[in-house]
């Protein structure tokens, strides 16, 4: 091993404190502490300012400005008891990161002196360079206003001495920069086309909330091992390595036992997050060595995903004081599983009806099913857009490896629902059907209770798939923003629900009773999406020519995946839904051509790097090592002997010769296909240029590489391999 590896090893592998200092209070004691929450409004707003602000968050009533004022006091005054000293308002630019520019509370007092100040108009909106942040061209470099304006559906936040105002971003022009604005304005929608198609069932109804609750998949590496990798440290993913002769295919490290630093790092991370009000639950060891996940109790979507925001933040920071480093990318080591972020999505009434649940009666089913099969023909309709709302250059990686759903959109309903829409669509009377609930197995242990079985199975390679009360999202990626899929999923589903209620009004306006003309429209339905329906293995050969049969979208690059958004379907839909334009829509996708074609030309330079200072220079010196052993052999001994004994080391000496000769070329060709392609003016064509010329030689490379490393002296090599980066001593 390399004096400077084995420093590094050594270092990360020494024994760390794993204690971490617990609260004496429960976690119901500083749950939301740092949360300008609805208690602490309540405290600090007066009466009739505390009711109107309740009646924005909950009623989506428009803010009335005269109460910015107040609101800002009484947010300033708890954030600067709770120790803030500085303001900032917090947003999501199309960077798939959080933005934020801090201010003090301070103004001059006109005396020489300074005043403590923060006033509604800083409160509700501020001015951020617009030209700075992705833009697709909505704004150029001489055209820099754009605007950031509160979201108090979402409560302000304490970080560290700042206080976190959630806001939107938008152009000057009006045109939305970020992914908050569209996600409102998505939710919205589907607010107002479920509410109308729930007032079949029930009348008193006046709000539909869209739920989402992530699961947050990630990889955690000693912070030495990563300082130690460039390509980690630059692009989040390894891009050479060989297998670790042991990784997971024991399935040992799949919910086993927490080890010790991690469980600290975990604790310490949990405990920073409820005091923000992310409601965390779950944490458990993943399938892959050093994998790991956490998940909270289900919110309101757009709460959800600020959350999501917040907390991948806070692992960044909380990791480092473990020593470790966080690794959000979908798939920094090849060969093992990668990282995805199921977003679980459902909708509930402001009554407490769960849309996406069987109920208890024919009724309630009926409900159940107008909501499943409108969601399905949603899927089915938009099943390009909802692939290009979760690709990436980075969860191009993991679509389809043995660990993720397909890069195909399906969805898996199970046994008992597929059985029960298949009666519904073969009948041809307006019955209403029931369905059983969780129903009890009884094993054949005298000591262990009755098993409650749900209605559905699960199926992990479906990408949307039904879990009993909602849909999950499998296919979004670790590291990315959830509104992007919820914009899409939301969309879509609200254009669906309209579109249903229009149809199903017109045939009750010819006469038609309200069961039938239900039922005859679901029935249509089901016929035309049942391409989307598939509860089979999603990872088979046979699914794929399966599903271009069926006429669904397999495309596999990403930036031809990336054309969905600007389809006439989808530029239809977002306009007719009001939440992007056609204008925003193409900005975006110049923004996500353009971030498609940065990434890979990173890991390119990267590589090329790699290549040229570790890679070639250690393997040609072993080499040498191994030619001079050869010469001293040739002194030594006669020469019949001397070959017989140098016959090894000149066979290591021709397969170092190969794979150095292969990837010193192939890197100069890269370079000069780089070039290439950076001179090609169209954002779209360059990222396909990219997609399908660095990409395959990206993997030639590294092909070759990885098998120097089998044979290069482990004393010399320098990069730590993966048998030192996923085992956490």
């Amino acid at each position: 091993m390399s004096e400077l590896r084995f420093r590094v090893v050594e270092t990360a592998f020494r024994k760390r404190p794993a204690h971490v200092e617990i609260p004496s209070e429960r976690p119901s004691e500083y749950f939301a502490r740092y949360v300008f929450n609805k208690e602490k409004m309540f405290k600090y707003l007066p009466g009739g300012v505390y009711a109107k602000l309740v009646d924005v968050i909950e009623n989506n009533v428009p803010l009335d400005s005269g109460i910015a004022d107040e609101v800002a006091a009484g947010m300033k005054r708890w954030a600067v008891e709770m120790g803030a000293t500085h303001y900032t308002h917090w947003f999501h630019p199309l960077t798939e990161g959080t933005a934020e520019k801090h201010d003090a509370f301070v103004e001059p007092d006109g005396k020489g002196g300074m005043i403590e100040e923060f006033t509604g108009k800083l409160l509700v909106q501020q001015e951020p360079d617009a030209s700075s942040f992705p833009n697709g061209g909505i704004r150029n470099t001489f055209e820099t206003r754009g605007y950031s304006a509160w979201d108090p559906s979402s409560p302000a936040f304490i970080v560290d001495d700042t206080l976190c105002i959630p806001t939107v971003f938008i152009a000057y022009t009006g045109e939305s920069l970020d992914y908050k604005a569209p996600l409102l304005k998505a939710l919205r929608a589907v607010n107002k086309a479920a509410t109308d198609v729930c007032h079949y069932f029930y009348p008193e109804v006046k709000k539909v909330v869209a739920y989402l609750g992530w699961e947050q998949e990630y990889f955690l590496v000693d912070e030495g091992l990563y300082a130690a990798r460039p390509d980690l440290l630059m692009t989040g993913r390894t891009l050479t390595g060989h297998d670790s002769a042991k990784n997971q295919q024991l399935e040992d490290h799949y919910f086993g036992a927490i080890p010790p630093r991690v469980g600290a790092f975990m604790k310490d991370l949990e405990i920073e997050a409820l005091k923000l009000g992310i409601p965390v639950k779950t944490r458990h060891n993943e399938v892959a060595p050093n994998q790991f996940e956490l998940a909270p109790v289900f919110e309101e979507c757009n709460l959800a995903v600020d959350h999501n925001m917040l907390i991948m933040a806070l692992m960044r920071k909380i990791a480092r004081n473990h020593g470790f480093r966080v690794l959000l990318h979908e798939k920094p080591f090849k060969g093992i599983n990668g990282s995805g972020k199921h977003n679980n999505w459902s909708l509930g009434t402001d009554t407490g009806v769960l849309l996406m649940a069987p109920g208890k009666t024919s009724e309630e089913n009926l409900c159940f099913i107008v909501f499943i099969v409108n969601t399905l023909m949603a899927v089915y309709r938009h099943n390009g857009l909802l692939k290009a709302s979760i690709s990436s250059a980075t969860n191009a990686h993991r679509l389809g490896a043995n660990e993720a759903p397909p890069a195909i959109i399906s969805s898996f309903l199970g046994t008992q629902v597929s059985q029960m829409l298949n009666l519904i669509e073969e009948s041809e009377k307006d019955e209403l059907v029931s369905m059983d609930g969780k129903h009890g197995m009884k094993l054949d242990i005298p000591q262990i209770p009755e098993l409650l079985i749900d209605n559905t199975d699960r199926n992990r390679t479906s990408p949307f798939a039904f879990t009993g009360n909602r849909f999950e999202f499998r296919a979004v990626g670790s590291e990315a923003n959830c509104a992007s899929a919820m914009i899409a999923l939301n969309t879509a589903v609200a254009e669906q629900l309209a579109e249903f209620k229009v149809e199903v009004d017109a045939l009750m306006e010819k006469g038609e009773e309200r069961v039938s003309a239900l039922l005859e429209v679901v029935r249509r339905y089901l016929k035309i999406c049942k391409p989307i329906r598939f509860d089979g293995n999603g990872y088979s050969e046979e699914w794929k020519a399966e599903a271009a049969r069926r006429g669904l979208d397999c495309e596999t690059s990403v930036p031809l995946i990336f054309d969905n958004y600007l389809s006439k379907a989808s530029v239809e839909m977002f306009e007719r839904m009001a939440v992007m334009t056609r204008k925003e829509l193409e900005a975006r996708n110049e923004v996500k051509w353009e971030t498609y074609t940065k990434k890979i030309q990173i890991e390119s330079r990267v590589l090329g790097d790699l290549v040229m200072n570790h890679i070639i220079p250690v393997a040609t010196e072993y080499q040498s090592k191994l030619l001079d052993n050869v010469w001293k052999m040739q002194a030594l001994f006669t020469a019949g002997k001397a070959s017989e004994l140098s016959a090894k080391d000149l066979e290591l000496i021709e397969e170092i010769a190969h794979h150095t000769a292969f990837v010193k070329e192939h890197v100069d060709k890269m370079v000069e296909a780089r070039k290439e392609a950076n001179r090609v003016a169209c954002e779209r064509e360059k990222a396909i240029a990219y997609h399908d010329r660095i990409v395959p030689m990206m993997e030639e490379i590294r092909y070759h590489i990885d098998k120097l490393e089998l044979v290069v002296d482990d004393q010399m090599w320098t990069l730590p391999k993966y048998r030192e980066l996923l085992f956490i001593r």
